[in-house]
């Protein structure tokens, strides 16, 4: 069994479809860990694309305030004009949907995962180092969580005494890569299959990961897709320059 993971899509249309697209015929679920909508500039058509198909949805801090759930006073002011706009265009069927998305901690049909959007500890927390992944990694249910939130591919491992720092490894930013990681017996794993629309990472493609239950393996990608569409959507729906601007930056 596959499972596509997807995080923090963005109302990113142009990156979704490129994943899709790249992982077509690789994947047998999909679990999505949250923020499908927010910044990005086509929030009904991400979420048309991934209601059909994704077993699994986590809610984001996000989706819970682009559908009115909590205020956007607590986001900057860029990401606050983001969620005010996004409310005002999802459908009503979308927005009932987004709305009645649960919070993690979820567990999938496949045993041994859980899937989260923040931290298995808290939806909202950010796992950014080895610091923050200390209580989570010692206290999650499973041995394999994967989150989202950060924006940044890779993740966290614990095995006894060792603790170790997961970052693919890519030597361009321009071409589709891949990079493999073994899961071990006995080893606790937090991973992030990084943002589809809006890495922040320092690459500007859009990332994804597969987990392949047989292989006990993780294969984390980064693809690239037309930016310069998805910039422009932003542009004419009157959303603020910087979101379209970080897209090229992966900032």
């Amino acid at each position: 069994m596959r499972a596509l993971i997807l995080s923090d899509v963005h109302g990113n249309l142009e990156a979704l479809n490129a994943v899709l697209r790249d992982a077509e015929g690789h994947f047998d679920v999909l679990w999505n860990l949250g923020d499908a909508v927010g910044y990005g500039a086509s929030p009904n058509q991400v979420l048309d694309t991934i209601r059909p198909i994704a077993e699994i949805n986590v809610r984001g801090n996000h989706d819970r305030v682009c559908t009115g759930q909590t205020s956007a006073l607590g986001f900057n002011i860029v990401a606050r004009e983001a969620a005010v706009w996004t409310l005002k265009e999802l459908t009503p069927e979308n927005l009932a949907w987004l709305t009645a998305v649960p919070q993690g901690p979820l567990h999938p049909t496949t045993p041994g995962v859980t899937c989260v959007h923040g931290s298995p500890l808290h939806e909202d927390h950010y796992i950014l180092n080895m610091r923050d992944a200390w209580a989570p990694l010692q206290q999650m249910p499973t041995a394999l969580t994967f989150f989202g939130h950060t924006h940044i591919q890779g993740g966290f491992a614990q095995r006894e005494h060792d603790w170790v720092d997961v970052r693919p490894r890519y030597h361009t930013r321009q071409d589709k890569e891949h990079w493999i990681l073994n899961l071990p017996p006995e080893t606790r794993h937090l991973i992030n299959p990084g943002s589809v629309g809006q890495p922040r990472d320092g690459d500007w493609r859009a990332a994804y990961a597969i987990y392949d239950v047989e292989a006990t393996r993780i294969v984390f990608h980064r693809i690239p897709y037309d930016v310069t569409s998805a910039q422009g959507r932003i542009l004419m729906a009157g959303l603020p320059e910087r979101l379209a601007a970080r897209l090229r930056e992966g900032r």
